[in-house]
Formats: structure tokens, sequence, C-alpha cells
């Protein structure tokens, strides 16, 4: 059975829509984990016994400190999320960047805040899931 051009259309349709579902997920969810993020730096830098505080932790700093780190580490997501929603490839490759990042502090910090940590980190997976198994085929979507 022969396929014929409007098939063909029709399937590099599919998966443009695909991959454009798949760079607004992860522009929602960063965007999501960005606030989230900026909340949790705003709540350490102005209340620090909202934290558990954990004295023999290797990567040990004041609970302010993790506070702006997180803080500017969600207003970096957020900024980056807005660039997903146009077809950028500078903001692909920075949501992966800040979406490691975010695991990375997330993992740095998780004996303050455990459980949020571990969500955090399971978000951000996905966010770097969803920006790498995008592989558009539209030049369009490349620039």
């Amino acid at each position: 059975m022969a396929t014929t051009p409007h098939a063909r259309a029709h399937t590099r349709t599919a998966k443009q829509q695909w991959a454009g579902g798949l760079t607004a997920f992860a522009g929602v969810m960063l965007m999501i984990a960005g606030l989230l993020s900026l909340f949790r730096g705003i709540m350490a830098i102005a209340q620090d016994d909202v934290f558990v505080t954990t004295p023999n932790y290797v990567f040990k700093f004041d609970l302010t400190s993790w506070g702006w780190i997180h803080l500017v580490l969600g207003v970096i997501a957020v900024a980056v999320s807005f660039g997903l929603f146009g077809p950028a490839m500078w903001a692909r490759v920075a949501g992966v960047a800040i979406a490691g990042l975010v695991i990375i502090a997330n993992f740095l910090s998780l004996p303050y805040y455990p459980v949020w940590s571990v969500v955090m980190i399971a978000v951000s997976g996905f966010i770097i899931w969803a920006l790498c198994t995008v592989q558009p085929e539209d030049p369009g979507m490349r620039a």
C-alpha cells in the first residue's frame, strides 16, 4: 500500500503536534517548578524555622543561603519557561540546564525539606525528559 502525499503531511503534522505538546508541558511544568522554588526561597529567607535543621550535614549552608539559591533558580526557571512557549532552541537547552540545577539544589537541600525535595527532583526529571525527547522535523521549530 503506497502512502499518499496527504498521508505523509498528516504524519508530519501529528509529529509537530506531539513535539509542541511536550514542549508546552515542559514550559508549564518549568513555570510551576520555578514558582514553587521561588516561594520556597522566600520561605527560607523570611522564616528559617519552617525547615528542619540538620546538625551534621556535609553540604550545610545557612538556611537563608539555601533560600537565596532557590529564589534565584526559581526566577531563572520562570523566565526560561516563557521561552518554551515559542519554538526556541535556546529555551529548550536552558530549560534542561535549569531543571538540572533545580535537581542538584533540591538534592543538596534534601535534609531541610525532604519530601518536597524528592517531589521537585521528580518534576524536574519529567521536564528534562519532555525537553530531550522532542525532535521537531520542521526547520522553523529549530530556530
